[in-house]
């Protein structure tokens, strides 16, 4: 007990147990974790009906600068195109799974239902877990229906065209004999630089593709940003709105858009991208029509049988990667996260 002649708060709260003044506690859990999930929203979507779907990939064939015919002439020859090469990735299948006692449902807890709480943030976890997993170099793998889980190659492993390495590293892609993606192998971690940026960029744009969207970890953007606004870029220049309004300025410290030789790209954040090793990261060049994200079964919550005093949930995504033509993509890979971008 306090040493003072009257009963304090204090000496409420110093009673045995806990004290005896009611807590007051704000009846909400506070979740910060509630972040978009920029490459599943910017991609379309699909479905397929087996555990591996394929599709075909296609191209123009390359331009004839001696196209000209005599009027009035018969055809002899005609153009017997062979097939394009047939490509495929497997589906993959990622859970959650709660169970939430009687008890906990019935007790009046911070945050309301447990049950509803709890489905609530695993699925959460969920649409995360999917997002991070399509960013990797993840090989695909086949179901064997027993001990092995079947494996979507994540979009890293699919790129062999326009990509540019560290040294020791090395493209993965599909392969037409297995019917799997190998996974890249990362290479020497090394400063960004515009110029093998461009390179990149040409490349894509050579191949036909049309990519809007640079997508990197949040440390990659801000690199690139920063670049952007040094004296060494000559691209942008720093600059705070002024005027004789009574409003507030707004200074301007960040690049977001940026307009190259051959596009116009949007710099995104993605702080679900998981890093290749540890100050390492990559940089993919997307246009967003070229990938599909395919669900074999899309995410749902089952209701699991009880077997006591509590409700069991399974939540659940079947899904895999299309990449429709890997030749419109890029990726920019083992940037040290930690250097400056150089020209």
């Amino acid at each position: 007990m306090a040493t003072t002649d009257y009963l304090s708060s204090a000496d409420l709260n110093n009673v045995a147990r806990g004290g005896v003044v009611n807590e007051s506690v704000m009846q909400k859990i506070w979740d910060i974790s509630k972040i978009p999930l920029p490459f599943t929203d910017m991609v379309g979507t699909s479905s397929h009906k087996n555990s591996y779907t394929s599709w075909v990939q296609d191209a123009l064939q390359a331009q004839n600068l001696s196209n000209a015919a005599v009027d009035g002439q018969d055809i002899s020859t005609y153009q017997n195109i062979p097939p394009q090469p047939r490509v495929g990735n497997h589906s993959q299948i990622s859970t959650k799974s709660i169970a939430v006692s009687e008890r906990a449902q019935g007790v009046d807890s911070i945050g309301g239902d447990a049950l509803a709480y709890q489905i609530m943030m695993r699925q959460q976890e969920l649409h995360r877990d999917v997002e991070g997993i399509l960013l990797t170099g993840q090989a695909s793998v086949a179901d064997n229906g027993d001990t092995v889980a079947g494996k979507a190659g994540g979009l890293a492993s699919w790129l062999t065209t326009n990509v540019s390495f560290g040294a020791t590293g090395s493209a993965g892609g599909y392969s037409t004999g297995t019917g799997l993606t190998v996974a890249p192998t990362y290479g020497t971690a090394r400063a960004a630089s515009e110029s093998e940026l461009k390179d990149l960029l040409q490349g894509v744009y050579q191949n036909g593709g049309n990519v809007d969207t640079l997508m990197s970890t949040p440390a990659v953007i801000r690199g690139m940003s920063e670049y952007m606004l040094s004296s060494s870029a000559r691209v942008a220049t720093l600059m705070s709105d002024t005027g004789t309004s009574a409003t507030a300025q707004t200074a301007k410290g960040s690049v977001n858009v940026y307009v190259g030789d051959f596009g116009v790209y949007k710099m995104i954040s993605n702080r679900l991208q998981p890093v290749e090793a540890a100050g390492k990261a990559t940089m993919f060049l997307i246009d967003p029509s070229l990938i599909e994200i395919s669900y074999l079964n899309g995410y749902r919550v089952e209701p699991l049988a009880k077997t006591g005093l509590a409700d069991k949930r399974l939540m659940a995504v079947d899904y895999t990667l299309k990449v429709l033509q890997e030749k419109g993509l890029g990726a920019y890979f083992d940037i040290d996260t930690s250097a400056a971008w150089v020209e």
